[in-house]
């Protein structure tokens, strides 16, 4: 499963945030994660409004209301500390609202096992992100301190190298706790990812156990599939989508027109 790491005895320092938006030393101590799986957590109801005639083939995103930032709600904002290009700086998640789609996905713990892996495959991957502007953010529990020593640690040694997207520090767990990701025994998250579209609104969610990765190619695919539904609110996507490929028209006459292409 997943998992062992570092955790920083020094308070933070009074840190200078830096102005753009974002790109070793082992550990003395390991913390070893139980193999036990978290227990399950309950969700709140959710009611859905049912679209009218009219409005059924504008609107296939719904609206969803809980507690919890299930797909559909406001995503929780959050300003925390982060590493960035071997400095440390401030992220707020409100910042992006109406600028940039952001993919949030968080991660056990440092100097693990899975967890490199995906974060060095977003990072490489970064550029085709930026080029249909969405920004990356990478979240753990760990300390900005234990993030800099894992960044500055060679990929070849179970280190992360230079990112290209901030990791931000959630050592007070109130970011995972929000997206409802927290493992409250284990005091870790679960492999959580959200696609937070440009009015700030959770569009996708996907959460892992501890032992199992995440695809970068199927998040791309997924974030692609959402820009062209909102592009194009009288279209929707069927399974596998992607750009270029026939979409549908959400009407019981019109979308014949697909199935009798495919």
């Amino acid at each position: 499963m997943a998992c062992s790491t570092t955790t920083s005895a020094s308070s933070l320092l009074s840190l200078n945030p830096k102005s753009s938006l974002f790109s070793s030393k082992k550990p003395n101590s390991t913390l070893s994660i139980p193999n036990s799986l978290p227990k399950p957590f309950s969700l709140p109801s959710l009611s859905f409004s049912r679209p009218s005639q009219t409005s059924r083939r504008n609107s296939f995103l719904v609206k969803a209301t809980g507690e919890l930032p299930l797909v559909g709600n406001a995503a929780p904002d959050f300003e925390a500390e982060a590493v960035f290009d071997q400095e440390f700086i401030k992220v707020k998640l409100s910042e992006y609202i109406g600028k940039k789609y952001v993919i949030l996905f968080f991660y056990p713990l440092d100097f693990t096992f899975v967890c490199p892996t995906e974060i060095t495959a977003f990072s490489d991957r970064h550029a085709e992100f930026e080029a249909i502007n969405t920004e990356i953010i990478g979240v753990s529990v760990d300390s900005v301190f234990s993030h800099l020593a894992w960044v500055q640690t060679d990929r070849k040694s179970g280190g992360l190298g230079d990112l290209n997207y901030p990791l931000v520090s959630d050592v007070t767990k109130s970011i995972s706790k929000s997206y409802g990701v927290l493992i409250p025994d284990q005091g870790i998250a679960l492999r959580g990812l959200f696609i937070i579209d440009k009015e700030g609104v959770i569009q996708h969610s996907t959460i892992n156990n501890l032992g199992i990765g995440r695809s970068v190619d199927e998040t791309k695919r997924t974030l692609q599939a959402l820009q062209y539904v909102q592009e194009n609110p009288d279209e929707v996507c069927p399974a596998g989508w992607k750009p270029g490929e026939k979409s549908m028209k959400p009407d019981p006459k019109l979308s014949k027109d697909y199935f009798a292409a495919v």
